[in-house]
């Protein structure tokens, strides 16, 4: 049926076009005229129009609407062209008429075009329509002319007429429309006069809507068609996928931003559309380091006019709003291996949505993570982020500042606002470390930069058995961990001119140096390395930077004589033998689990009587794509949390979709599923959400909506919902940031609950906002500087943006975070894993062993923990220098309340602490941080045992902060987190 449909409509055109024609050859003669049966063109004529009448009867038998048949314009060109055809026929008289109507038949030309598959590009697509347009418009236009001009005016019985050919009135309607008029040839008749000053008028409408659309057509293309020119010694990067203003505006943005000021590489953006005008002004405004190439990743030619080969890198946006984020997947993997089918040593870094397409990247045999080549997973980075948000209050705000770049100024209006924006200039940084610190352990050199350079040493890149002699990324490794030459390190700091210091230290030349500013490169090269080990044991006498002299500083007993032995726990702890660990060692495992044994329902809240657990909102239906649920359980379920330590995870969500994502989730223990929906109380109920310690919202990529506002309102309902519940609930409801305590409600033990709903749109964070219960204006209120945001309720996938050039510029720092968020398995790592045994269980010791023992990040309280042992502990410098001495505890951070801020407004390396804060610290495998009760004094105050969790009868130790206000009982709860040094 289609393909005779398409017959149809060609023959009507082809037939068309010939009665056209025959007007053209019969216009030569005069408007009106006496036939001749020897004229050939006459029963020609007749034919098509019998064929006409046949079709229009049709047409009339097939439309639904007869009375709007008759106006559609096809219908008014046959009723004006038929029916003189037949009479002319009859009275055996010639007459032209209105038969010049057919020209409007052209108007088809892009449709027959198509159907007869002549053209296929959208250029060549609009470049017909307009063809088309203008075409018919000449056309009719003439012909009307040459009408009323050889017939003169009705009026005056045509005494006005001219005689004038048809080819003349085409002259004459194209002089018109160009607004030229060179008056060799005019109209004469009023009739024609009028016609002439209304296609004046229309005429003008008609460039104005088309020429710029025919010169985008030609001019443009020629301008961004051609190659470009390579320059010896100028570095540029090929930028493709989704080219779009929105994405190009983000891009450089945070590309340029990166490295203010030096700006030395030039982005050469390869998009298969031409650029609307918007987007051409934003390139024009960074006109200096910016050209745009119209082409397409997949086509070798156009890889060749981007000089691909002698590219930095080539980069691939992902667009995260897309409607189907496994087809931008797909064509995005398919970019990537036509670039590496093109010139295999291209160094590729590429923004993927689903975690679960990353396995295909590295199987392209050019692929090669050694060059630089890397991915970054949206769904990966940004349910980690709420995870780890889960482990530990606050820390995917902490995280987010620490990795995540500020490109807006941002301007405080409050003392707290201050202190964050504060906390926001400083980043994770990478440098290698000065040959110096070789054979010393980390927590000598951690200590070191700290005291004399200012510098916060966190981690470092190290051989690793667990990666074949690969090099692994550890945080705060133990002091059985020795550094090498070379040695890699991450800093948390301002800038990179700060971390050179740790490049540049000698012990001969800056062993007596107070000043971290004087701390410049020498020429010494021989330096005695045993002394400057043993001095590292004398820093407790350097002038501490808090301002309290050497007297005052008590290091205490030394980390290594309560630290015992990296294989201890496995070996001796018969605790852990119950412990089951997939292949790696990196995450707990469990048999398959089916999914009908981990389905709840209303009438088991009283068997499972859940307790400081996550619950899990999920938005999604049968069609929905998945979200990938497995990045948000696998940092949950890391294995260094202790079995004790693990929370449980409840979903509440269609069953139609976690039957989806149940495949990735059934080898993780301790996951439970509700069916049915975060908008029903009852179902919240069910799950006992009253005594939940973190309740999170997720929805997948939402379907393409007109406002932007709505893409977030599955989450902003429920998140509603879930605040009512808490205010209508007579259960001891827990406190949550942003909300004001009152004593009744809030147990001086009870638990919190912090909700972490994900936006897309940050500018709907002032629906979010409004249930802080600050009193507070929203007017131009901006995510980073909303209480929401900075307490780590919220978390804006937006902020990712942000890697893509972190990635280009220091890929490693893009490892951390990703190991840091995923729970320990980072890309490098990955590959190095058997990929058939990865979620299954470990069979070897050695594994087990080297993939749990890694550090875990917590929230640690001053007054309530063993950092309460920590004498002086005034400022965050003793804080820090205490904690790594007698625990091996890292501390990188603070989590205060916000009213609290009043009391300290110093922001410097002596930043006095309050006996309110929270510490976000790295801490050890296995090693407890609660008090111990009940113990002798002869007995060891501190071991390393397991984690018990806490419950409303238990002190608040690592990952719960206390919900008491130790300042003042009415003062808001909310707290910041940021870095400090």
């Amino acid at each position: 049926m289609p393909v005779l449909v398409s017959f149809q409509v060609i023959l009507v055109f082809v037939l068309s076009i010939g009665s056209l024609i025959i007007y053209f050859i019969n216009s030569s003669d005069p408007i009106g005229s006496c036939s001749s049966y020897e004229d050939q063109t006459i029963p020609i004529d007749l034919t098509f129009n019998a064929f006409f009448s046949f079709y229009f009867g049709l047409r009339f038998l097939a439309a639904g609407d007869k009375i709007k048949f008759w106006l559609e314009m096809n219908s008014i060109v046959d009723i004006f062209t038929i029916p003189p055809t037949f009479i002319s026929y009859y009275l055996k008289s010639n007459w032209l008429g209105l038969r010049f109507l057919r020209a409007l038949r052209l108007l088809e030309l892009p449709q027959i075009l198509q159907i007869l598959q002549a053209i296929k590009t959208s250029n060549s697509v609009k470049f017909s329509k307009v063809l088309s347009i203008f075409l018919s418009t000449w056309f009719t236009a003439a012909g009307f002319l040459h009408l009323v001009e050889n017939s003169g005016d009705l009026w005056l019985k045509g005494r006005n007429a001219q005689n004038i050919s048809y080819f003349d009135s085409i002259y004459l309607v194209v002089a018109t429309m160009s607004t030229v008029g060179f008056g060799d040839v005019v109209a004469k008749t009023s009739l024609g006069r009028t016609f002439i000053m209304c296609l004046t008028l229309g005429s003008l409408v008609l460039f104005a809507n088309y020429v710029p659309e025919m010169v985008e057509l030609f001019a443009n293309k020629r301008k961004y068609t051609n190659f470009y020119e390579v320059v010896k010694g100028k570095k540029f990067i090929v930028v493709c996928g989704n080219i779009t203003v929105d994405s190009v505006t983000a891009f450089l943005r945070n590309f340029l931003h990166n490295r203010s000021g030096e700006i030395n590489t030039e982005i050469v953006f390869l998009g298969e559309v031409l650029p609307s005008l918007e987007l051409e002004t934003i390139l024009k405004c960074n006109l200096a380091y910016t050209t745009f190439l119209f082409g397409s990743a997949l086509k070798w030619n156009d890889l060749k006019r981007a000089a691909v080969e002698f590219a930095e890198a080539c980069l691939i946006l992902a667009n995260p709003l897309c409607s189907d984020s496994q087809a931008e997947d797909t064509s995005n993997i398919m970019r990537v291996l036509s670039i590496k089918n093109y010139f295999p040593k291209t160094r590729i870094i590429i923004q993927i949505l689903q975690s679960h397409n990353k396995v295909f990247l590295p199987k392209i045999p050019s692929w090669n993570w050694n060059i630089g080549d890397n991915i970054i997973c949206f769904a990966e980075l940004k349910l980690g982020f709420i995870a780890q948000g889960c482990l530990v209050p606050g820390l995917c705000t902490f995280l987010t500042s620490l990795f995540v770049e500020q490109n807006r100024k941002l301007s405080a209006k409050e003392l707290w606002q201050k202190h964050f924006l504060d906390g926001l200039k400083n980043k994770i940084l990478t440098q290698r470390l000065s040959d110096d610190f070789a054979g010393m352990s980390f927590p000598e050199v951690s200590r070191l930069c700290f005291m004399k350079m200012h510098l916060m040493l966190i981690a470092i890149e190290h051989k690793s058995l667990l990666n074949g002699g690969g090099c692994d990324l550890i945080l705060n490794p133990p002091s059985q961990v020795k550094l090498h030459k070379n040695t890699l390190g991450f800093f948390i700091a301002e800038s990179p001119i700060e971390v050179q210091r740790a490049r540049f230290y000698c012990f001969n030349c800056h062993g007596d140096v107070q000043d971290p500013e004087l701390i410049e490169k020498c020429d010494c090269k021989n330096s005695n390395h045993q002394h400057f080990t043993a001095s590292v044991k004398e820093s407790a006498d350097w002038p501490s930077l808090t301002g309290n002299s050497p007297d005052n500083w008590n290091p205490g007993y030394s980390r290594t004589d309560t630290i015992l032995p990296i294989f201890r726990t496995f070996l001796g702890d018969k605790e852990q033998d119950h412990d089951q660990l997939d292949s790696s060692g990196m995450f707990h495992w469990c048999k398959t689990t089916p999914l009908d044994k981990v389905i709840l329902k209303r009438s088991d809240k009283l068997k499972h009587k859940f307790q400081n657990h996550v619950v899990a909102c999920v938005f999604g239906d049968a069609h929905s794509a998945l979200i990938g649920l497995r990045n948000f359980v696998m940092p949950l379920r890391a294995s260094n949390y202790t079995v004790k330590e693990l929370k449980d995870i409840v979903f509440i969500g269609s069953l139609d979709y976690l039957q989806k994502e149940w495949r990735f989730l059934r080898n993780f223990p301790r996951i439970y599923i509700m069916p049915g929906s975060a908008l029903y109380s009852g179902d919240l109920h069910a799950v006992n959400i009253e005594d939940c310690s973190m309740c999170v919202i997720l929805a997948p990529s939402p379907k393409a909506v007109n406002n932007q506002a709505l893409v977030d309102k599955e989450t902003i309902m429920a998140t509603l919902n879930i605040g009512s519940l808490r205010i209508s609930s007579t259960h001891p409801r827990p406190w949550m940031p942003g909300q004001r305590k009152e004593n009744n409600l809030f147990p001086e033990e009870e638990e919190r609950l912090t909700r972490c709903p994900l936006q897309r749109n940050p500018s709907n964070i002032h629906f979010i906002e409004q249930l802080g219960g600050l009193e507070r204006s929203l007017t131009g209120l901006n995510l980073h500087l909303s209480t929401s945001f900075s307490t780590g309720a919220v978390f804006s996938g937006n902020f990712l943006d942000s890697l893509l050039a972190t990635a280009f510029y220091n890929y490693r720092v893009l490892e951390f975070l990703q190991m840091l968020v995923t729970g320990g398995i980072s890309s490098q790592l990955e590959q190095h894993l058997d990929k058939e045994k990865f979620g299954k269980m470990s069979n070897t010791c050695t594994t087990f062993v080297s993939g749990r023992m890694r550090c875990k990040l917590g929230l640690l309280s001053l007054n309530r923990t063993i950092l309460s042992d920590i004498k002086p502990r005034k400022t965050f410098g003793q804080l820090f220098c205490g904690s790594l001495d007698n625990f091996g505890i890292l501390c990188v951070g603070l989590y205060r309340m916000i009213d609290d801020e009043e009391n300290n407004p110093e922001h410097k390396r002596g930043f006095k602490l309050l006996s309110s804060d929270l510490v976000f610290c790295a801490i050890p495998y296995n090693t407890t941080c609660d008090k111990k009760r009940d113990v002798s004094a002869s007995q060891t105050q501190y071991e390393i045992i397991n984690v018990v969790p806490l419950t409303p009868n238990m002190q608040p130790g690592i990952n719960h902060p206390p919900t008491s206000n130790p300042v003042e009982e009415d003062s808001s709860q909310s707290w910041i987190s940021s870095a400090q040094l």
